[in-house]
């Protein structure tokens, strides 16, 4: 059982480092965006697995909920939503 763990804890943590180096890779700031909330799964999951199910209720509201939807929708009122 704990070396299911350690292997879950290990594929968590890269999907996240992945999924960050993606957020800044991607040209298109959209992508990016999604790439970011991403992250913020990735770290709500890994802060479950931590045994911190609070921090990660509000990891899982506000990073991978609220900030990407406040981004989306300020690149949309800024560029009449067409996306460059």
């Amino acid at each position: 059982m704990s070396n299911l763990i350690v292997i879950l804890n290990v594929l968590v943590i890269l999907g996240l480092v992945v999924s960050a180096i993606l957020a800044v890779h991607f040209e298109k700031l959209l992508s990016s965006v999604i790439a970011l909330g991403v992250v913020g799964i990735f770290a709500a999951a890994e802060f479950l697995l931590l045994h911190a199910p609070d921090v990660a209720i509000s990891e899982a509201a506000v990073g991978a909920a609220l900030s990407p939807l406040i981004f989306i929708v300020t690149l949309k009122k800024i560029r009449g939503g067409d996306d460059k």
